[in-house]
């Protein structure tokens, strides 16, 4: 259960933002299936999860860096990370509108985050994110995010934060319901704006965060003919999206605006102190580059062709490929080796979404193999996994919990079978593996395998403590006695940078001697978050 309060604290902006992830994840396909305005290219509500997984990483690691201390966060610390973190990870016109809103909530929120401020906060956004388009259209997520604000400012002058945030979130649904009759590209698809819908499932996951309650969720029915599909350059409007972040002075960025509101479409320019988040659709992708040249330093660049394969505009794809995440360079290296592109996951340091796509990308092929090797990272290879698709990439996601199952998977891959064979061959791989990994305990805890003391070696399988030991050679041994009771044909040891050969040794030996006919194989993982990990198939 998520802690709530009825203020706008840093534990209610974590678990905003914690919220706000996970119902963009549930709700993300159905808003990039109604999303036809500015372009119809399907990826609205997956742009929105980017972009607010992009704040949540960054509120995480304003807690992460306080877990040594008895404190949370200040409410400002964890309103302005989130801020900054939107701003860096936004995409796709929706992306920067919200990154944007949030960035205007945060200059008020932290200086106080009572339900006073909230209202004030939300008007800020509102105003904010209006001047921060270049022509502003109603009908959209600014017509939303105002009447939210609108209706933030009528609740009773006593009402507190969840009132607040409720009465905003009606204002929005309301508004959303009224978007068809204002944009005639909606009423003639016959649905509502997607990037308001987007706020208003924001803005619910607020209610939620201050109250304690989520709200009941209801939308304008969505005829089951429209999917929209990416839009052919041919038929009108420009050609490219391109999104940067630049580094500018306030003059600077002006004189920007007005050159690329003369250059395409749908400008959208968020930020402030000297960091910016440009978007615009351009047939001269080239052109809207240089003017972020010359304004500063443009740097993440993305450039889109709409309605074009874009997996790579140069070369012929090659037929299939596999993406793994793996949590060390030694495997890092294993897999490549087998072919694979790869993601390195560092200690403490889980990909976003945006690097799985740009991995895929990178592996330049029509079929590509998604391997995520972490329970964790679910949604976020979801969203990847959509976002290529949308792009023309064949995409099979198979929900490896840990790296050992990704390195079962990897084993039997046959890029000559045909696809699905192939997807089938690696998931009934990747499904035998029982995975188990040793930790070392941070601090007194409750754990299904009773009480353990900081410094305590804990052995996971399957992602629960099942074995509490002194050292690592006695708890491996444990572990790995559990698992073969259930039988096994193969045992797979990846070691820790920090860990001596002769543990390798020692296991091997104890395997020998106590299961015939089960192999062992070592691996050296370099550096990852445990010292070792294991799998049985």
């Amino acid at each position: 259960m998520p802690q709530t309060a009825d203020d706008m604290g840093a534990v209610a902006v974590r678990t905003w933002c914690s919220l706000a992830l996970e119902a963009l994840g549930r709700e993300r396909e159905a808003i990039d299936a109604i999303n036809v305005y500015p372009v119809a290219d399907g990826d609205t509500g997956t742009n929105l999860y980017f972009t607010v997984e992009s704040a949540t990483q960054a509120v995480e690691a304003v807690f992460a860096a306080h877990e040594t201390g008895t404190t949370v966060p200040v409410a400002a610390d964890a309103v302005r990370a989130m801020a900054h973190g939107a701003l860096i990870g936004a995409r796709g016109n929706s992306g920067t509108i919200l990154a944007q809103l949030l960035r205007g909530m945060a200059g008020v929120l932290a200086d106080g985050h009572d339900a006073d401020h909230l209202r004030r906060a939300l008007t800020r956004a509102a105003a904010s994110a209006r001047q921060a388009v270049a022509h502003p259209v109603e009908g959209t997520v600014l017509t939303v995010a105002t009447a939210a604000a609108e209706a933030a400012g009528r609740a009773a002058d006593d009402a507190g934060t969840a009132a607040v945030a409720r009465a905003a979130y009606e204002g929005a649904r309301t508004a959303l319901e009224a978007t068809p009759g204002q944009l005639a590209v909606l009423g003639r698809a016959g649905v509502v704006d997607a990037g308001g819908r987007g706020l208003v499932t924001v803005l619910g996951a607020l209610v939620e965060a201050v109250s304690g309650r989520a709200p009941e969720r209801t939308y304008v029915a969505v005829p089951a003919a429209v999917v929209p599909v990416p839009q052919d350059c041919a038929e009108g409007g420009p050609a490219f999206e391109v999104i940067y972040l630049l580094e500018a002075t306030d003059n600077a960025v002006d004189r920007l605006r007005a050159r690329l509101d003369r250059l395409g479409d749908s400008l959208v320019v968020v930020g402030g102190d000297g960091l910016w988040n440009v978007h615009v659709h351009v047939d001269d992708a080239g052109a809207a580059v240089e003017a972020g040249v010359e304004a500063g330093r443009p740097y993440r660049i993305r450039i889109t062709h709409f309605g074009a394969d874009r997996v790579h505009p140069h070369t012929e794809p090659v037929q299939r490929a596999v993406v793994v995440v793996v949590p060390g360079d030694g495997l890092r290296g294993l897999c490549k080796e087998a072919g694979a592109t790869t993601v390195l996951a560092r200690p403490g340091e889980p990909p976003a979404s945006g690097e799985l796509v740009d991995a895929i990308r990178r592996a330049h092929a029509r079929e590509v193999v998604l391997l995520p090797n972490d329970a964790e990272l679910r949604h976020t290879a979801a969203a990847a996994a959509e976002q290529a698709r949308a792009e023309g990439v064949r995409v099979a996601l198979i929900p490896t919990r840990a790296a050992v199952q990704g390195i079962a998977a990897l084993a039997v891959h046959e890029p000559d079978r045909s696809f699905d064979e192939d997807v089938v061959a690696m998931t009934a791989a990747a499904g035998a593996t029982r995975y188990a990994e040793l930790a070392v305990a941070e601090r007194q805890s409750w754990t299904m395998a009773g009480i353990c003391q900081a410094g305590d070696i804990l052995g996971l399988i399957d992602g629960d403590v099942a074995v509490i030991g002194e050292d690592v050679p006695e708890t491996a041994r444990n572990v790995l006695d559990r698992m073969l009771a259930a039988g096994g044909e193969l045992v797979t040891l990846v070691l820790g940078e920090d860990v001596p050969d002769s543990l390798a040794d020692e296991l091997e030996e104890h395997v020998r001697e106590g299961y015939l006919a089960v192999d062992t194989v070592v691996y050296r993982g370099g550096l990852q978050c445990a010292p070792l990990l294991i799998g049985v198939e």
